[in-house]
Order: structure tokens, then sequence, then C-alpha cells
């Protein structure tokens, strides 16, 4: 078992290894939904509740599987766990919000094919985190994924109003400023150090 404390584990993948800015895992949404903060605050909440799901139901699957030594379905039963959950938030935003459901198009269903949930669930076996361990991290990393949408969105709203050559425009704009962003995030390397 990992002895890593969970304010650590929470900072760690929220700020310090952010699994869009370092790890470039869910980087589809990240750049798709991020065009006003409002759809990409709620489209982070969405993938943030999706990784709390099943981050609790990827530790239980684990250790049913370890317990009947079937550890091979480890992956099928993580990627079937992350498509049902998907399709009940889905379901969810359709029915209580439908202007969010239009909003997020077709990037809301991708969230089942977001590696970032599914290197969630991977990330916490192989580092052998305990249930408390897990929670801190997919919160974490829930919080993580909302925080570098949200930012972005921010610059891409700000970018809009401005006099930006013809050059950069769109998606080279955007690239450039999600590295800019990378790099900024590689300032919380230190925290948590000795």
């Amino acid at each position: 078992m990992v002895t890593e404390q969970y304010w650590f584990i929470f900072l760690n993948a929220a700020l310090i290894n952010n699994f869009v800015l370092s790890s470039f895992l869910g980087i589809c949404p990240f750049l798709g939904v991020s065009n006003k903060v409002e759809t990409a605050s709620r489209m982070g909440a969405a993938v943030a509740f999706v990784m709390f799901i099943a981050s609790l139901a990827a530790y239980g699957i684990h250790h049913l599987l370890v317990l009947i030594d079937a550890q091979f379905l480890q992956l099928i039963s993580y990627i079937v766990v992350i498509a049902s959950t998907v399709q009940l938030v889905e379901m969810i935003i359709k029915k209580f919000s439908p202007a969010l459901f239009k909003a997020l198009g077709i990037f809301l269903p991708l969230i089942t094919t977001n590696c970032a949930i599914l290197g969630l669930a991977l990330f916490q076996t192989n580092r052998s985190y305990d249930f408390f361990q897990s929670i801190s991290f997919a919160l974490g990393a829930g919080l993580g994924f909302t925080i570098a949408l949200v930012i972005m969105a921010g610059i891409r709203e700000e970018l809009q109003l401005s006099e930006v050559p013809n050059v950069v425009k769109g998606a080279a704009l955007t690239l450039m400023v999600a590295g800019i962003l990378s790099m900024a995030f590689m300032g919380f390397a230190g925290l948590g150090g000795n």
C-alpha cells in the first residue's frame, strides 16, 4: 500500500501532475469545449463526476477481480463502468438542462472515450491506492481537469476580444495557449516537496 497522505494525492492530481496539462490526457474536450467558461465549467463538473464514480467502481472491481483471480478483465471492466456512468450523466443532463445538453453536443458522449478517466482508474490501481486515497485522487483529478478547462476557456474568451494576427488565429493560437498553460503548471512541480 502507498503511504502518501490524502492532501498530497489530491494536490498532486489537481495541480502538480494535472491530467490535461502534465499527462496530456483528455485533450479532446480540453480543446473542443473550452470556447466559453460556462460550458467549460459544466463539462468539467460532468467529467469530475464521472471520474469520481469511475474511481469508486474501479476500486471495487479491482478487488473483486483479484479475489476471483481474473485481473485480465480489468481493462474491459473499467471501460464498461465508465461508459455506463457517462450514459447516466448524459440522461441526467438531458432531463434537467437541455440547453447544456445541446451546448456540450458531441463532447458529452465523448467522455466515454476520455482517456483521462480510464487513466485515473488505471493509475490508482497501479499505485495501489486504498479506498480513501482513491477518493482523494479522483477528487483532485476532477478538480484539476475542471481548472484546466475553465482557465483555457477564460483565456480563449479574452482572446476573442483582442486583435490577433490572422496567421495564428484558430487552432494554432489555441495550441500555443495550451502549451504556455502547460508550462505554467510545471511551476507547481515544487509543491509538496521537503
